[in-house]
Parts: C-alpha cells; sequence; structure tokens
C-alpha cells in the first residue's frame, strides 16, 4: 500500500464506519461496538504509518477533479498535502477519536442511544481528518461545517436536560456566527489567490502577495475564533459540558477546537503578510489566555475547570501563531491533545465513582483515591503536564510558545509587530500563575486531605471499567513524554528551535511554582479555619462572582443580540396573528358574507323583484340627472 492510497483509507474508514452503524445499528447492535473501534483504530494506525513514511521530507500531493465551479481557474479538487503538520495532527486526531471510542465502550454501556452516539464520534473523526489532510479549502470547509453538525448532536445526547438541549443550540449558532465571515474569507482569498488548493494559496502569497490581507485575515479569524473557542466567540465551550464527557474530551483535545488552530497554521503566510492581522491576534490571545484562565479558578464543576482550562491553552497556540511561529503552535497543539483527553477521559471516571462534578462535593468525601484510583493518577499527571511542570509535555510545549514571544519582542522582524510578542508574552506568563493555581485548586479539593477528617465517604458508584483503565494509561504515556521529543520535531516542521529558552523558562517555572504554592496556602488557611473550603474567593476577591460568571459575556450577548432576537420574534408573531392571519380570515369570509346577504335577497316573490328593480332603476335615473345637471 502506498503513502497516497494510506492516507486516503485515514479518513474514509470512520467515514464508512458511520455510515455502517446508521445503517445497521438498530437491526444489528452487537456489531456496533466492533463497528465503532475497528475502523477507527485502523486509521490510527494508518495515520502512524503515513506519518513514518512522511517522515518529515518534502510534502507528498495527490489531487482528482472534484467538480467544476463554471470558473476554469477554481474548480474543487479532492487533493491530499501530507507535510509534517499534517501527518502528525492526524496521528493525534486519530489516536484521540481511538481511545475516545475504546473508552465509551465501557463509559455508555446500557446506553440505548449508544449506535447513533458511535456513528456520531465517528464521521465526527473522518471530518476531522479530512480538514487535516485537504488541500482544497472547499473540501477543507466541508470537513468543517460536519464538525458542527456532529458536535450538535453529540452535546445534545442527552436531549431530555435542558442544559444539553440549550448547549447544543449554542454551541451550533457560535460557531455559524463566525462561519459566516469565514466562508466570505476564504471565497476572497481564493478570488485573488486564482485558486482553492491551500499550497496554490501559499505560492501565490510568496509571489504576487495579496491585495486585501488584513481584511481577508480578519475575516478568517472570526471562523477560528467560533471553533477554536477565542474571544469573544468562546462562550459555547464550557457549556458544551452538558454532553458526554468522552465527547468533551474528542472536541477539546484532537477535533473541533484544534481545528481553528491547525487552520491558521496552514495559512500562516496570509496572516503573516498583515501587521495588523497579527496584533489583532495577539490581542484576542492574550484575553482569551487571561480571562479563561481567571474564569478558570473560579468554576466548581471539574468539567468546567478544565473547559476553561482549554480556552486558555487555545489561547498560547494562537498567541504563537500571532508571532508568526507556527512550529510552536502545532507543538503545543500536539501535547496539549495528550494530556487533556487524559484530563477529561480521568474527569469522566472521577465523577461516575462520586456521583458529582462538583468541586465542592467532591471537597468533602473521603476514600476517592482508594475509590478511583486511575482517576486519581490520570488527573494527577495531566494537572502537572498543564500547569507546565517540568519534565511533563506541558512544559516544553509551553516553553516554545512564549520562547517564540520573547524572540518576537526583542528582536522584531519577517513583519510581526513587537507589541503583539510583548502582548503573547506577558500574557503568557500571568496565564501560567494563573493555571499552576487552578489546576492546584482542582486537585487540592477533589483528592488532598491532610486532617483525614472528610465528612462523607464516597458513595457507591461506577467505577473504571478494564477498557477505560487501559486508555487512561495509554494516555499518560504521551502526556508525561511528549514534550520530550522537541529535539527532532523541527525536522518535522520548517525548521526552527523548539527548545525550552532560558530566561523564559526560568520565569515560567517560577510563575507556576508560585501560582501552585499561592492556591496551596489559600486552601490550608480555609481548610484549617472552617474545614473543607474553596480557596477560589479568597484568591480572586471581589473578582471572583464575576470569574464564576464568565464576566457576565453571556449577560451581555442576551442583552445584545438574544433579547432583540426574542422581541422580533415576538413582533412577528403579533403581526402575523393580529394583522396578517386577520387580513386573511377577513379574505376568507367576506364572500360568505356576501353571499349570505344575496342569498337573503332570494325570497322568491315576483313582486318584491320587481320593488327592487323599480327602486334601483329610480335611484339611477336620479343619479344620471343629477350628474348632468353638475348637482344645479
Amino acid at each position: 500500500m502506498n503513502t497516497t492510497t494510506a492516507a486516503v483509507l485515514v479518513p474514509l474508514l470512520p467515514f464508512a464506519a458511520a455510515a455502517l452503524i446508521l445503517l445497521t445499528g438498530r437491526r444489528a447492535p452487537g456489531y456496533v461496538r466492533p463497528l465503532a473501534v475497528l475502523p477507527t483504530l485502523t486509521s490510527a494506525a494508518l495515520a502512524v504509518l503515513v506519518a513514518v513514511r512522511q517522515g518529515g521530507d518534502e510534502p507528498v500531493a495527490a489531487a482528482t477533479r472534484l467538480t467544476p465551479t463554471g470558473n476554469d481557474l477554481l474548480p474543487v479538487d479532492l487533493a491530499l498535502h501530507l507535510d509534517g503538520f499534517a501527518v502528525l495532527v492526524a496521528v493525534l486526531a486519530a489516536v484521540v477519536a481511538s481511545c475516545v471510542q475504546i473508552y465509551s465502550t465501557g463509559y455508555l454501556r446500557g446506553d440505548a442511544r449508544y449506535p447513533s452516539y458511535a456513528a456520531l464520534v465517528s464521521l465526527f473523526t473522518a471530518a476531522m481528518l479530512l480538514v487535516v489532510y485537504t488541500d482544497d479549502l472547499i473540501v477543507l470547509l466541508t470537513g468543517w461545517e460536519v464538525m458542527g453538525i456532529c458536535s450538535y448532536f453529540l452535546v445534545g445526547h442527552y436531549w431530555e436536560t435542558s442544559a444539553a438541549r440549550s448547549a447544543s443550540l449554542k454551541a451550533f449558532l457560535v460557531t455559524k456566527l463566525g462561519d459566516v465571515p469565514f466562508l466570505i474569507g476564504i471565497l476572497a482569498l481564493a478570488s485573488e489567490a486564482g485558486t482553492f488548493r491551500i499550497s496554490g494559496v501559499t505560492a501565490h502569497l510568496a509571489g504576487e502577495g495579496l491585495e486585501h490581507p488584513t481584511l481577508i485575515a480578519l475575516l478568517l479569524l472570526a471562523g477560528v475564533a467560533g471553533k477554536s473557542a477565542q474571544v469573544p466567540l468562546h462562550t459555547w465551550l464550557p457549556d458544551a459540558m452538558a454532553g458526554p464527557t468522552p465527547v468533551s474530551a474528542l472536541i477539546h483535545a484532537a477535533t473541533m477546537v484544534a481545528a481553528g488552530v491547525y487552520l491558521v497554521a496552514r495559512l500562516l503566510p496570509v496572516f503573516a503578510a498583515s501587521a495588523a492581522a497579527l496584533l489583532v491576534l495577539a490581542v484576542v490571545s492574550a484575553l482569551t489566555m487571561l480571562g479563561s484562565a481567571l474564569a478558570a479558578l473560579a468554576q466548581d464543576d471539574v468539567k468546567r475547570v478544565l473547559a476553561y482550562s482549554t480556552i486558555g491553552q487555545l489561547g498560547y497556540m494562537t498567541g504563537a501563531l500571532a508571532v508568526a511561529d507556527r512550529e510552536a503552535a502545532v507543538f503545543h497543539l500536539l501535547t496539549h491533545g495528550a494530556f487533556k483527553a487524559l484530563l477529561f477521559l480521568a474527569a469522566g471516571v472521577l465523577i461516575h465513582t462520586a456521583g458529582t462534578g462538583s468541586l465542592a462535593a467532591l471537597s468533602r468525601m473521603r476514600d476517592l483515591k482508594r475509590r478511583a484510583p486511575d482517576a486519581f493518577w490520570g488527573l494527577t499527571l495531566g494537572l502537572l503536564a498543564l500547569a507546565a511542570v517540568p519534565p511533563f509535555s506541558g512544559f516544553f510545549s509551553k516553553e516554545a510558545v512564549l520562547g517564540a514571544a520573547e524572540h518576537a519582542a526583542l528582536d522584531p522582524g519577517h513583519g510581526v509587530p513587537a507589541a503583539a510578542g510583548w502582548l503573547v508574552l506577558a500574557a503568557g506568563l500571568a496565564t501560567a500563575l494563573l493555571t499552576a493555581a487552578y489546576a492546584a485548586r482542582l486537585w487540592l479539593l477533589a483528592f488532598h486531605d491532610p486532617a483525614g477528617s472528610r465528612e462523607e465517604p464516597v458513595p457507591p458508584g461506577e467505577g473504571a471499567g478494564p477498557a477505560e483503565t487501559a486508555v487512561l494509561w495509554l494516555l499518560a504515556i504521551p502526556a508525561v513524554g511528549l514534550g520530550l521529543v522537541y529535539g527532532t520535531l523541527p525536522d518535522w516542521f520548517d525548521g526552527g528551535d523548539l527548545g525550552p529558552v532560558l530566561t523564559t523558562s526560568v520565569l515560567a517555572t517560577g510563575a507556576a511554582l508560585l501560582g501552585g504554592a499561592t492556591a496551596w496556602a489559600a486552601w490550608r488557611r480555609a481548610y484549617e479555619a472552617d474545614g473543607p473550603q474553596d480557596p477560589a474567593p479568597a484568591l480572586l476577591g471581589r473578582l471572583h462572582p464575576h470569574a464564576a460568571a464568565g464576566f457576565h459575556l453571556d449577560a451581555a450577548y442576551a442583552t445584545a443580540f438574544v433579547r432583540p432576537v426574542r422581541a422580533a420574534a415576538r413582533l412577528v408573531r403579533f403581526l402575523d396573528r393580529a394583522v396578517i392571519e386577520t387580513y386573511v380570515r377577513g379574505a376568507a369570509a367576506t364572500p360568505g358574507l356576501l353571499g349570505a346577504l344575496a342569498r337573503r335577497a332570494q325570497t322568491g316573490n315576483a313582486q318584491t323583484y320587481l320593488s327592487a328593480l323599480a327602486a334601483g332603476a329610480l335611484a339611477l335615473t336620479v343619479a344620471a340627472l343629477v350628474a348632468a345637471t353638475g348637482g344645479k
């Protein structure tokens, strides 16, 4: 099997599995689990094979004409472009999707909707792999939109709950809000570059350039902000925790939110052609990092803490892209995918065991470490990687991002504004402190009990099954060690140094240690004073209620958009019922009324008819005479 054939099969296998499950899932439920797991595992193996064969060498390209567009210069091609970025991100997506499918066989055991769930996860995976491998913007847009549709159904899996219904609708609408300018940006980019092929666009930029790079970059950024949950279109992601935990792991680690970052990395020359676009990206990144970290520190639910942490880590990735370093961005994308999948799946085991995801409730429970040892170790290792504690994977990739920002701030060039570097560096260091603080808080409230005096034993609940346990320990390997391969990654990318920079390493590690120590001290004081207490109010002070509410951005959206739309809908309903419906009913009733009057006039009395005719003739004669004499 050659490399191109293997690459075609990577997205095709999960797509075929999704189709087969949808067609046969109800009639043959026993085949659903094999169809969910085996094709995705095979796809992951083929993705690894493609990556090994590509090996960071020259890109492997293949294309066939998919459809004409009426413009010979802009056809749509089913094209592959396999460079180092694409093959590594595909391995991440396929491996995490395989782990999610295996984990779900135990997590959703007994769920009557499992067949549709498994089919949607397979389709979700196929769409992401299509986005990663394709070299055509229209094909990429197709996979992009399929992911949005799949997320709507998967987040709303528990549709009988109002939280799941509203979260799925919110995710769909917010991401679609960004997709409208994104589509316009794609069409504008293809129009100026003369092709939908991404490789053709980058070649055009290297030669002639674009007439409106800032406008195109900002239009594309709107779509990226929606999919990758960047300020101000990030509000859907925390609410999406209403879906099953494996779905959260898939969305946060390897598919939907990663797609936006990957797209900017592929089209980075478009953004790098505009210093203004890079500066806007840096501002968005800084606001996303700091805002999400503060919000994570105030959340009371394990999954919402992890959701806001995802938003913040995506901010690091877009920060690296804002200083035109896609190697650091994709490196952090890879390590984050590993440890975030581990965190969410470990949280799923913890929630099943304890019967709750509330940190306030977990802080009062005893024996969690003993009852859920796999969740304990999974969360511990994942949080160490998230907090960028050396030598865990998050340390190396986060240092690569901060090193790139430092380089851009102190030695700006290649069109990157120094202000963008300083923004990303300052926000990144502050976020490193806050990340360690909320990671320490989560771990302390969930597991640690220095006094041995927690009030409640863990109630009976489901522990981790063999499949779930195996997945956790499998994901622990890259979460711990993936960062150690930073020395070989430049061979897969465009060169450059991904190793830690001494200055930023010392500053970021010091910030992380300070954040963790501060959270521990605040928790200890609260614990000794009143028993199990949340240290977040003491850490955030008056900012706490605002951070817990996501800085009221949902309320602002409700005021600016939701309420006016609902008012307009009520007005339309009133006009429809009081005006249009009244007119329609009147138009239908008037002929009936006239008919009734005419029917009453038909008495059958000849004398009455003759009298009416005489009266009418007389009236017409008088009217004619009046008209002839001019009313004199």
